[in-house]
């Protein structure tokens, strides 16, 4: 038995955020490095000479492109997670005991993990079913962890506590994911024949870590603070508030033209960072150097850079306006995608990367707090306008990955995909001009 500690204990504040370093690994080792890596090495031919022979996979008596399959899928769980993100939102407010259902979904999203073990192509199917539910296992256990804050946390401890979480998140994430590359780049020291195994082995220890060190936080953290009874009304109460964000916008022009912003470039941005991986392992040409290693290196920087970009973004937002620095971002964002189409060796494929871990970050940090910005003053359902936002986001992945699956199928060339998004930078531009402002904005 638990003991029950009070709202803002330090103890349960820590417990709280520790989920991060629990599930963040899922983030980083399936969402961006191992599990793309491992995908392209199962689904792609190539010659002796490294160049593809053979990237089509037959699947339901329809034949697809690897990329393609993969981004149909990924489209596909996020349209699930939009559809249902409402309902649990609903739910984890009026919920007797939403760590139950916190547990559920972290199971959920944590044996699908250790269930891409058996991935192969004679069981495709289960291996796309297992990755489609550890992605809603993952983004649905947020809704509950998320709500959490306001009833463990004073109104002036929940910045620093979330800010701790997403800090133990990327440190955890980061040790894992070293640990299985020297078990995939030194399979030999643990008396594997290859590194088919140890990158199997990876999925499990995801699995594994986010079970196991999610347990601190269930130790601790209250079952919930029951408000109503579960009625119909209730779980249905999430899509009712976005309905109502939808009508307020109508009268707000400056949220309303923004957001309209924001949906359409984030829609390239998200996809970009969900298929930069895919993208390097089929399109350049890695030599005699490691690809995995590279790929890896790639996604770290990514990381460590954005940190910095977010900062820098910040600074300058601050002396230029938000909107201003939005609209230069974008321009920035409409490079990368027609530098990232010439693109063929590793070093071009590093400082490409580098250049988007400076905007990923600063666009991402700055398009939310612009967002919150522009709500009306003194509005008091604020979680209904960012729930608004966050179904947004999703959706806008939805269509991105659809799109990028298209133009890879039709082409046979993800190059062609990732210049196609440079469409969606523009009408962002040409969206967040549009947007009126204040001398400070």
């Amino acid at each position: 038995m638990s003991e029950i500690l009070p709202k803002g204990s330090k103890k349960l504040l820590n417990a709280w955020a520790f989920y991060d370093w629990a599930n963040s690994v899922y983030n980083l080792t399936i969402s961006s490095a191992i599990f793309p890596i491992f995908w392209g090495a199962l689904t792609i031919v190539r010659n002796d000479k490294g160049d593809i022979v053979n990237d089509t996979i037959r699947f339901l008596g329809f034949d697809f492109n690897n990329d393609s399959l993969i981004s149909y899928v990924t489209a596909l769980a996020f349209l699930t997670v939009s559809i249902i993100s409402p309902l649990l939102s609903g739910i984890a407010d009026y919920i007797g005991n939403k760590k139950k259902f916190l547990k559920f979904f972290c199971y959920l999203g944590a044996l699908s993990c250790i269930g891409l073990y058996w991935f192969s192509l004679e069981h495709l199917w289960f291996g796309l079913l297992c990755y489609f539910l550890a992605l809603i296992g993952f983004w649905a256990s947020l809704v509950f962890y998320n709500s959490y804050l306001p009833d463990i946390a004073f109104p002036e401890q929940q910045d620093a506590i979330s800010a701790k979480g997403y800090s133990l998140g990327y440190v955890g994430s980061v040790i894992l994911l070293i640990i299985n590359l020297i078990m995939i780049l030194k399979y030999d020291w643990f008396g594997f024949e290859d590194e088919g195994e140890p990158t199997r082995l990876s999925f499990i220890m995801v699995g594994v870590w986010w079970i196991g060190f999610s347990q601190y936080t269930y130790y601790y953290l209250p079952k919930g603070n029951k408000k109503d009874v579960l009625t119909k009304a209730v779980v249905f109460n999430g899509f009712k508030e976005l309905k109502m964000i939808w009508k307020a916008l109508k009268n707000n022009i400056k949220l309303r033209r923004y957001l309209s912003a924001f949906f359409v470039y984030s829609m390239a941005v998200q996809t970009i960072m969900l298929i930069a991986t895919y993208f390097g392992i089929e399109e350049l040409d890695w030599g005699e150097q490691n690809a995995t290693t590279g790929l890896i290196i790639s996604i770290l920087l990514i990381q460590l850079v954005a940190v910095l970009g977010a900062i820098l973004t910040s600074k300058a937002s601050s002396k230029f306006g938000n909107i201003k620095v939005l609209i230069s971002l974008n321009f920035i964002w409409i490079g990368i995608c027609v530098y990232a189409y010439t693109i063929t060796t590793p070093f071009q494929f590093y400082i490409t990367a580098a250049v988007v871990g400076l905007v990923m970050g600063g666009i991402q940090a700055l398009s939310r707090s612009t967002y919150s910005k522009f709500l009306p003053k003194n509005a008091v359902d604020t979680a209904s306008y960012f729930s608004f936002y966050d179904v947004s986001e999703k959706l806008g992945i939805v269509i991105g990955m659809f799109s990028y699956g298209i133009i890879a199928q039709i082409t046979g060339s993800v190059r062609y995909s990732i210049l196609f998004l440079v469409l969606f930078f523009i009408i962002g531009l040409i969206l967040l001009f549009r947007v009126p402002r204040n001398k400070e904005e």
